[in-house]
């Protein structure tokens, strides 16, 4: 389909075009964006009203600023010159960065580097090459072209092509909207190649300088083990233990807790590649839980892979669909629109309205002429599914102890802002309607709420899945869902296995990391759950396994694990709420004198993260005082104070 550009917008090398808010102000921090206003029809209302276009130059300055800089000479010099740390970064002092490991070099770019708290110290992806890779290359880019007379230019024009094409080339054709989902340093393998070549090039003309001081024989000799040590050697000591995936199982048993989290012949519906390929290697592979569907709300808007869904695959029957493979062929009922077409803007039951949606007559896609043409459409926001209270407790759907709070009929109400369906809802409320509650069906914690089809409220969470059930969960306006503690407890105590995350020097990267963090949430959040249900020892043997199976030692405790402090108070596990709630203290000291030896510009860049370290102090201190620690509360209160001055005196504040 040919686009239409309004001329208006039309410039020489535009750069940035994403219309999402978050981008738009990426876009307008990274390049400074004050633009020219121009008046044009808005595309979506079809209404004269005021833009910002950027200018040329702001454009230049985003692709230097963002896409060059940032997006391709900083994974440049991880590979050349050293690498800050493994955390993914959006232009922040201190998340993922390249150093060199030469503090004059480092300190005036990302603050003082001997101030650097220990979480950060001693991330396993801080590697340092003292910029040797990096001139090793250059050098052997100055020996290419000495050789110039004899081939040097020809030589080195096709290697620079070679280096450009894969790197520069296409950071210009991907033209990368700022918030990328992960580092894109993968992108430009090429191009590091490219520069390896002139490595190799580099220790020739090591080899070139020594044969005029050193007899040949010992000076290749010579040659070969410097270049060895000072850069393979270096970066083989700095990498081992961040690119060692040893002993590292985490990924299949994730997966398989994921699968353990669903009760027999159960539905879990997944969104990204992330939380559903390791779920079918753990099914395909290793046979595990092979009676639970996965089922991947991205793909489920295609026509192939709802056929997939229904057919059998392993021990899992097919899914009930009603909607046959001729209703669902691509470019049909892709987008359903929701139109309140029913008396006093009633709820229609969600059978009926499938039934609606499926026929082709004239009166269901154009009633009385009201459209222009055809549409695919649900005659009211609000869909009603009739609940067999019987059959549900019979086929234990519903959590235990919760069998009176059974509900008539499931509400589904998109009104009033909701004016669409995509495809995959469609199905996850197809298979609703139509499996009779005879399946468990769940949604991973990891699917964002947007695919939810407003069935949050009967969410009812019990490991890493939230079932729905036809009860309305109890909400603290905070979490999702309302804990099934029996279910969840004999899930994440007796079902769930660790990958040998609490095996000592085991490498975590970012992402399983952060896995593991929302582990640990869910362990507290079992715990409160425990706690609320007056199961105080239940309550200790989940924050207990917490601690065993997610050590300090390989996953570092942090602000988010605040409330592991207040609840493990509240278990009466006053010894490990002090070491908690100190260890976090500590590293928040740290990050605010690490902070605070930087520039002014600098600190205003982290002033988030600095209110955010003393909030962290201020409700610490407070926590302690209000459990008897007197001591603990005395101490942070003289390092809020400390720190507070130390803040004034470096923001220059009176």
């Amino acid at each position: 389909q040919t686009v239409d550009y309004d001329k208006k917008f039309q410039t020489l090398f535009p750069r940035m075009y994403s219309a999402q808010p978050s981008h738009v102000n990426a876009y307008k921090s990274w390049a400074d964006i004050k633009g020219n206003s121009i008046r044009a029809k808005d595309p979506s209302t079809g209404e004269m009203r005021n833009f910002v276009k950027p200018t040329m130059g702001e454009n230049l300055k985003f692709f230097f600023r963002y896409q060059l800089n940032f997006m391709y000479w900083r994974y440049f010099m991880w590979n050349f010159a050293g690498r800050q740390n493994d955390i993914q970064g959006h232009g922040e002092i201190d998340k993922g960065n390249w150093i060199s490991g030469i503090n004059f070099i480092d300190n005036p770019r990302l603050g003082d580097q001997s101030l650097l708290p220990d979480t950060m110290k001693n991330n396993k992806a801080r590697n340092k090459y003292y910029l040797l890779p990096f001139l090793l290359g250059m050098l052997g880019i100055g020996f290419q072209v000495m050789k110039w007379k004899k081939g040097g230019f020809e030589s080195f024009s096709l290697v620079g092509m070679l280096f450009f094409m894969t790197g520069i080339a296409i950071v210009i054709y991907l033209n990368q909207y700022p918030f990328q989902p992960r580092e894109r340093d993968y992108a430009y393998a090429g191009s590091f190649y490219a520069f390896s070549i002139w490595i190799g090039l580099g220790v020739l003309f090591i080899w070139d300088q020594l044969k005029k001081y050193v007899p040949s024989t010992p000076m290749a000799a010579t040659a070969t083990v410097l270049s060895l040590v000072l850069v393979p050697g270096i970066m083989a000591k700095e990498n081992w233990d961040d690119h060692d995936r040893s002993d590292r199982y985490m990924c299949r048993d994730f997966a398989s807790n994921y699968l353990n989290s669903c009760d027999e012949d159960g539905v879990i519906f997944t969104n990204g590649d992330n939380d559903t390929f390791p779920l079918w290697y753990a099914q395909e592979v290793e046979g595990i839980r092979s009676d639970v569907r996965v089922c991947n709300l991205s793909y489920l808007q295609t026509d192939w892979y709802i056929n997939q869904m229904r057919r059998k695959a392993y021990e899992s029957d097919p899914l009930p669909f009603s909607l046959t493979a001729d209703k669902t062929l691509q470019g049909r009922r892709d987008l359903v629109m929701l139109i309140d077409m029913m008396p006093n803007n009633a709820a229609i039951d969600l059978k009926a309205g499938l039934n609606y949606l499926a026929s082709d007559k004239i009166e269901t896609k154009n009633p009385k002429g009201m459209f222009r043409e055809s549409v695919d459409h649900f005659p009211s926001h609000k869909l009603r599914l009739a609940i067999d209270s019987t059959f549900v407790v019979n086929n234990q759907v519903i959590p235990e102890g919760k069998e009176d709070r059974i509900v008539s009929e499931l509400e589904i109400d998109f009104s009033p802002n909701k004016r669409y369906l995509r495809k995959n809802d469609l199905m996850v409320l197809d298979l609703l309607a139509n499996n009779n509650w005879e399946r468990p069906v769940y949604f991973a914690v990891t699917v964002p709420e947007d695919n939810y089809v407003n069935l949050k409220k009967y969410f009812h969470t019990e490991g890493l899945t939230y079932k729905i059930a036809p009860v309305v969960a109890k909400s603290d306006g905070y979490h999702t869902g309302e804990v099934n503690t029996a279910k969840m407890y004999d899930n994440m105590m007796n079902k769930f296995v660790w990958g040998n995350v609490d095996k000592p020097g085991v490498y975590m990267e970012e992402n399983t990391m952060r896995m593991c963090f929302n582990y640990r949430r869910n362990f507290v959040r079992l715990a409160e759950a425990l706690l609320d249900e007056g199961k105080n020892d239940m309550a200790v043997n989940a924050l207990q396994k917490s601690l065993e199976v997610i050590p300090e030692e390989n996953v570092a405790f942090n602000y988010f694990d605040h409330i592991m402090v207040e609840t493990c108070y509240r278990a009466g596990m006053v010894d490990e709420a002090n070491h908690i709630l100190k260890a976090i203290a500590k590293d928040e000291e740290q990050k605010l004198t690490y902070f605070f030896s930087m520039n002014m510009q600098q600190m205003n860049s982290l002033r988030t993260d600095i209110q955010t370290s003393f909030q962290i102090l201020a409700r610490f201190r407070e926590l302690a005082r209000l459990n008897g620690q007197k001591e603990i509360s005395d101490d942070l209160s003289a390092s809020f104070d400390n720190l507070s001055q130390a803040y004034i005196k470096n923001a220059g504040m009176r």
